[in-house]
């Protein structure tokens, strides 16, 4: 099964930019979407429904904001959508599909890069989402978290470690986050089979930063430690510029 996360930063806009006719070509079995930033799904969905995905929406309240989606070939058992706390699921953050073996979650972290009060609401998130990941695990042990988490882990994961020291998005403690999440039983898949530096999934508009590589590698498909049996690549796709953001591809196997 071959899933793709990818923040659309506006799922019509990527559209207009080759989203669909990339898909034609790439033949992923799932899509999670981030930023879809859509109300009226109904005007999209043909386009993904002829594609053969049953989908998923979770859009914002707000409109134009935020939003998240699964789009999957292999229609689920059960979809949820948020995670019971209205302060977040208002923004449409996060979705899961369950299928027979395994479920698949979306998920969009706020970002802290707008001032303190955004940043305040992203590490309680983090604090909340951990919680409700850690229950979930009780009861769904075979889990793959697919998202947009606006931070990188490590300083290979940003191309200027020294001077984002202090950026929202590479501050210590929300690195020190995803270190929790993995100690706590999570696998980085990209990082299980690549440890290479420079590969990554966001760059600024700013400055030819895309031209030049000045990235930072804030979208990850997590796997939970029952799942590494199953994990058979791990991908990211920089050469699709539909969005600031690049897709990112994870093919997993119980045959």
């Amino acid at each position: 099964m071959k899933i793709i996360s990818y923040n659309v930063n506006g799922i019509r806009a990527a559209i207009n930019k080759g989203l669909l006719d990339w898909l034609k070509i790439t033949q992923p079995d799932a899509i999670c979407l981030q930023e879809i930033k859509i109300s009226e799904t109904e005007l999209i969905a043909p386009a993904f429904e002829e594609l053969g995905f049953h989908c998923y929406w979770f859009p914002a309240q707000k409109r134009g904001y935020s939003g998240v989606a699964i789009l999957t070939k292999i229609k689920p058992k059960h979809v949820e959508y948020g995670i019971g706390i209205a302060e977040y699921d208002f923004e449409g953050r996060v979705i899961r599909a369950d299928y027979d073996n395994f479920s698949l979650l979306c998920a969009y972290f706020p970002s802290g890069t707008t001032g303190d009060i955004r940043q305040t609401i992203k590490m309680k998130f983090l604090d909340d989402f951990f919680i409700y990941v850690q229950k979930l695990n009780e009861v769904i042990p075979n889990l793959i978290v697919s998202g947009d988490v606006n931070i990188c882990h490590t300083e290979i994961d940003i191309h200027n470690p020294k001077s984002n020291a202090n950026s929202s998005g590479f501050l210590p403690e929300e690195r020190a986050w995803v270190g929790k999440f993995i100690e706590n039983g999570y696998i980085d898949t990209f990082r299980f089979f690549n440890k290479d530096p420079h590969h990554y999934t966001w760059w600024s508009y700013r400055a030819g930063a895309r031209t030049k590589n000045l990235g930072w590698r804030i979208d990850y498909n997590f796997a939970s430690k029952p799942m590494e049996a199953h994990l058979k690549s791990a991908l990211i796709h920089p050469d699709l510029h539909c969005s600031d953001h690049c897709p990112i591809e994870l093919c997993i196997d119980f045959n």
